[in-house]
């Protein structure tokens, strides 16, 4: 005699995974097209079929505590290959998309992030931030250089340059925003893998997936080291057939921030650690990493916006919000310097505030943005070597 089993489909869910772009969600007639089209699947629990099956009947917890969701990289083969147009690639993107929003914490502000009509309201908030300090600076940099001179620190670092964005935000401002918010971030970030690593693994124990029983976080870390270089080489690209030029516009944008977070690394050491204040000379070493990687940045970002304006995509507003921020971001920071070396004050000092706020949105609100999968997908695949899935 057959068990029975009495699924209880949560249509919140579903109206939520078609709400951020998997509106072809209920085409998919369960053919298995797109898990043999898939070149990069695991032969043991190949994917996305088994994912569109449970988005389909509404079961959240055995898609979304997925690690299989994590593994796919929407090279859109078996979107392609698909008789019946459910775009499988699309509906997994919005099942990562929805991932994020639910582990991530505060949901109230995660839900804001993939919102676009709060867009307005999360832009003016670090605005306004950023006008107080501008104002800070220009009117009381006088009484606050003596008050922070008294204890030998300076509150605005001098340099002999004709303009220093130092001048227009003080350094001490900025860094006292931005510290505080990238560590906010790191603490999101942990918990909310704490959480999605607990979900993979138990759902990987109900699926017979890995004969692991006690989920091992000393073992599981052992096989970062394994993954990073998938990640570098973005070797599952390269498998894919579709869309592998997408793995260059991908490698360029990664690229692009590894080279602006080494000259902000090197820069703030310099600056915290030897006194040495910008801005610095065009020939420094230092302006290489961040010029290159503020050009990187520019064009991987252009390149991804032209390849889904010449191709027929669904794109909502999680894509075009990650999209704008990354390629205003690049271009921000580049035309800040050019306007600067123009020895235009407004024009710089502006271009400046536009920037830090984009720089805001990318701190404040990356554990809960499309950017924020990065991290997610490295944790997917972590525990997808560790379970042994091959």
């Amino acid at each position: 005699m057959s068990d029975n089993t009495l699924v209880n489909p949560n249509l919140e869910f579903i109206d939520e995974v078609v709400g951020l772009g998997g509106d072809s969600l209920k085409k998919c007639f369960q053919c298995a097209s797109c898990s043999v089209a898939c070149p990069i699947a695991p032969e043991d629990s190949p994917f996305p079929r088994k994912e569109m099956i449970a988005a389909s009947w509404g079961l959240k917890d055995r898609v979304v505590g997925s690690a299989d969701i994590w593994l796919c990289h929407e090279c859109g083969d078996c979107s392609t290959l698909c008789p019946r147009g459910a775009q499988p690639g699309d509906v997994l993107s919005a099942i990562r998309s929805y991932a994020i929003s639910e582990y991530a914490r505060p949901k109230k502000l995660a839900k804001m992030v993939t919102d676009k009509s709060k867009l307005g309201i999360l832009t003016a908030i670090p605005a306004a931030w950023f006008a107080l300090m501008a104002i800070i600076t220009m009117f009381f940099g006088g009484t606050m250089e003596k008050i922070f001179g008294f204890f030998g620190v300076h509150w605005i670092h001098h340099t002999d340059a004709p303009i220093a964005h130092a001048n227009f935000v003080s350094t001490w401002l900025v860094d006292a925003t931005f510290v505080p918010l990238a560590t906010a971030s790191v603490v999101i970030f942990y918990l909310g893998l704490k959480r999605m690593i607990n979900d993979m693994h138990e759902n990987a124990l109900t699926e017979g997936k890995t004969d692991k029983q006690d989920l091992d976080i000393k073992e599981l870390l052992k096989t970062v080291p394994t993954v990073i270089p998938k990640i570098l080489k973005h070797q599952q690209f390269n498998e894919c057939g579709e869309n592998k030029s997408r793995g260059t516009a991908h490698m360029m944008v990664l690229y692009g921030f590894v080279g602006c977070f080494i000259a902000t690394v090197i820069a703030g050491s310099l600056l915290y650690l030897a006194g040495t204040a910008g801005p610095y000379s065009q020939i420094n070493p230092l302006k290489w990493f961040g010029n290159l990687g503020g050009i990187l940045i520019v064009l991987g970002a252009a390149l991804m916006i032209k390849d889904r304006l010449g191709k027929d995509k669904s794109s909502g507003y999680k894509d075009w919000y990650l999209l704008g921020l990354v390629i205003l971001l690049g271009a921000t920071g580049l035309l800040t310097e050019m306007a600067r070396l123009a020895g235009s004050t407004f024009g710089t000092y502006l271009v400046y505030y536009l920037h830090l706020i984009l720089v805001f949105h990318l701190f404040a609100y990356v554990p809960f943005s499309k950017l924020a999968h990065f991290v997610y997908r490295i944790a997917g695949m972590t525990y997808a070597e560790y379970a042994n899935r091959k």
